[in-house]
């Protein structure tokens, strides 16, 4: 059996495209660009590397002027902002409801995409911790929340809680964020194929496309 596993990792390997994906479900186009990435993937042979990010401590880092746009918009831009997101939420069949709590600390779901993974159920994961979030506008910094969301996958809750605030596995994210940096990364959602083709936001997924 591990034999047939480690083949099916070599065909995997040879003949699909690997991409790498930095995520963080604290942004709403992440959502929009994991709808995108998700509908690439059907059309197109991809190895998704999910790489759970933290993008607050991006910006903390390196992109400071996040936080001074927020705090002093631009108000046209800001209105067209809103309206575009809106208008590529119709496109990637979302509903976007701006949730009360902006922004929302997101390490522990972020963490729990960790576990997500090593349960081979990350897509489905992301995408109830986006939904919970964007649309339904729970907090996902919180236990309950979460806890909630993985009732739906029969996973252990006291072996997920203990996985989320074990150091390793905040060691993880915080390698993850240091490393898209350190490839030249500065936001979500960000991409690579190639190992150092980079392509950042929602709307460079038909780019990507064209790159594979």
């Amino acid at each position: 059996m591990f034999i047939l596993f480690l083949f099916s990792d070599i065909l995997l390997n040879i003949f699909m495209k690997k991409l790498e994906y930095y995520f963080d479900c604290s942004s709403p186009w992440t959502y929009l660009s994991f709808r995108g990435l998700l509908a690439l993937k059907e059309e197109c042979d991809l190895n998704i590397v999910w790489k759970p990010i933290l993008v607050g401590g991006i910006f903390n880092s390196i992109n400071p002027s996040v936080y001074e746009s927020r705090k002093n918009p631009v108000k046209e831009k800001s209105d067209y902002s809103q309206k575009d997101m809106l208008d590529w939420a119709v496109v990637r069949n979302i509903t976007i409801n701006w949730p009360k709590i902006f922004p929302v600390n997101s390490v522990k779901a972020m963490r729990g995409a960790f576990f997500a993974i090593d349960k081979e159920n990350v897509e489905e994961y992301a995408e109830s911790v986006f939904k919970s979030y964007w649309t339904e506008g729970k907090d996902i910094s919180s236990d309950d929340t979460l806890l909630k969301i993985i009732q739906t996958f029969n996973w252990d809750e006291q072996e997920f809680l203990l996985y989320i605030n074990d150091p390793g596995t905040k060691e993880k994210l915080v390698s993850n964020t240091q490393e898209l940096m350190e490839r030249g990364g500065f936001g979500s959602p960000t991409f690579f194929i190639d190992e150092t083709n980079m392509f950042f936001g929602n709307d460079r997924i038909q780019l990507i496309k064209e790159f594979l």
